[in-house]
């Protein structure tokens, strides 16, 4: 049983610049939350997807995001039951890995890689598709979509290597940008109806319960990424602290925005000719009916700057989970390198700019477009969010019994999360015979297929790495239960 329940990891404390230490306590709280913040993206989702859960929930759009906030509030509570007692880089690689053992961790690692990595190629197609239609609205020219790529994952990248402090300050700014003027039009729609009170969406007209509970499971995507905080350990300010709060409190944060936003913008539509179900751009719409033209603009400048900090988000985040599995042996030992000027994962930082890059492009290639490539990369990165909640969920009260902390409100924690999770579950892969979540179909079949052999991939690469190195799993269990991580350098070497 481990004797010190609270462990903060003390790579940098032990570790001298040159021997490849991140930037230790550099972070502030609202530098923080602005990461998990930005892997949300709070401004995408009314920009984007609201038509789509409203053409499921109507009148209950509101209520869905509502029990979504709810449902992944208890998730946050169990990533929390590790986040308050300790602190790494590795984020929930390293959490599963305390409460599920090394085997597990190293698999939820895998997953967490793909999820976060896949969101960064979503919304660098965003990025592209939105920046296009800015330039053609300015100049009436357009770029390649390749060059939009290059330029997103190229800038993002270098933002990302050259100081996180840089990185945090980028998406703090362009995050608020983006929810100020959403917000604003928001209140602006909410005037014209003389801020009253719609019985319509009140009382759920036409709403119905399995309509409402597919919403959730659209929902759940939404707020995807709102534990990437975690990733911070090294650089937060008081990360025992700093780190639970920005947890939930994005959850919390994004899911006001998304319950105000979605129900100024169901009343507004009301009375339009266009369905809001069937609206590619709502919020352009609404600006012009409500006379606020150009605030439409800067709502879409605000969801291109979103797109891009939500980008360099996940690349962040990638690269800090390859860095901490890389010191603990399970990746090449330059991934575990930190830049000895900037303390950035700069090695890290370029592998995942690069791959965020040259999955789209190789979509192009093959005649795939930024807007279906943008889709595709969504549903695929849902796939390694849902595998990890699952596991994060799983792994808290376990982790507790080891410690001899486990309350039976830690059990309901768990027992409320993984029973909501089931929700995103079903509806991501359906079950047979039933109506409400039929079965999954194509093309989501083959996203599918290509989740599982990544994952089976993962299987194979830990079996043969279990098989030549037989002490890796014990190495990485000592590594993580004793708050240490393994160093590119050698400890002799950095002693003498």
């Amino acid at each position: 049983m481990q004797t010190q329940p609270v462990a903060l990891d003390t790579t940098d404390e032990v570790a001298a610049p040159a021997a490849g230490g991140l930037r230790r306590a550099c972070l502030s709280y609202p530098e923080v939350l602005a990461q998990s913040v930005s892997v949300i993206a709070p401004s995408t989702v009314p920009a984007a997807i609201i038509g789509l859960i409203f053409a499921s929930a109507g009148n209950g759009t509101w209520l869905s995001f509502l029990l979504g906030m709810l449902g992944l509030v208890l998730v946050s509570l169990n990533v929390n039951q590790f986040a308050t007692r300790s602190a790494s880089p590795g984020s929930l690689y390293t959490y599963i890995t305390r409460g599920l053992g090394p085997t597990s961790g190293i698999l939820g690692g895998w997953a967490l890689v793909f999820a976060y990595t896949l969101t960064g190629m979503s919304t660098l197609c965003g990025f592209a598709i939105v920046g296009d239609v800015l330039l053609g609205q300015a100049t009436g020219m357009q770029l390649p979509t390749l060059v939009w790529f290059a330029v997103g994952a190229g800038v993002a990248g270098w933002v990302a290597m050259r100081n996180i402090q840089l990185s945090a300050k980028t998406m703090l700014v362009f995050e608020g940008v983006s929810l100020v003027s959403i917000v604003a039009l928001g209140v602006i729609i909410w005037n014209a109806h003389g801020f009253s009170v719609d019985a319509a969406q009140f009382k759920l007209e036409g709403a119905t319960a399995s309509g409402v509970l597919v919403g959730v499971v659209l929902v759940v995507f939404g707020f995807s990424g709102f534990e990437s905080s975690t990733s911070l350990g090294a650089e937060a300010k008081d990360p025992l602290k700093s780190i639970p709060r920005s947890v939930t409190h994005s959850v919390v944060f994004s899911g006001i925005v998304f319950i105000f936003m979605a129900y100024v913008v169901v009343m507004g539509f009301e009375g339009s000719p266009m369905s809001l179900a069937n609206s590619e751009a709502p919020l352009d719409h609404l600006s012009e009916k409500f006379g606020v033209g150009p605030l439409g603009t800067v709502i879409t400048v605000g969801v291109f700057l979103s797109f891009f900090a939500c980008t360099l988000a996940a690349i962040n985040s990638t690269a800090r989970i390859i860095f901490s599995m890389a010191r603990h042996g399970l990746f090449f030992e330059a991934l575990g390198e930190a830049h000895e000027t900037n303390r950035t994962p700069h090695v890290a930082v370029a592998v995942a700019a690069l791959i965020t890059f040259a999955a789209p492009t190789a979509g192009l290639a093959f005649g795939i477009s930024a807007f279906d490539a943008q889709g595709h990369f969504g549903t695929l990165c849902s796939f390694g969010f849902i595998s990890v909640y699952l596991l994060i969920t799983l792994a808290a009260p376990l982790y507790l019994r080891s410690i001899g902390q486990l309350s039976w409100r830690a059990v309901a924690y768990s027992a409320g999360g993984l029973a909501f999770m089931a929700l995103p579950l079903l509806g991501t892969f359906g079950l047979p015979g039933s109506e409400l979540f039929p079965p999954i179909d194509w093309p989501n079949t083959l996203l599918a297929g290509a989740f599982f052999a990544y994952m089976l991939v993962g299987v194979a690469w830990l079996l043969v790495e279990r098989i030549r190195r037989p002490q890796m799993i014990e190495t990485v269990q000592d590594a993580v239960e004793g708050g240490q991580m393994q160093f590119a350098v050698a400890p002799a070497k950095r002693a003498g």
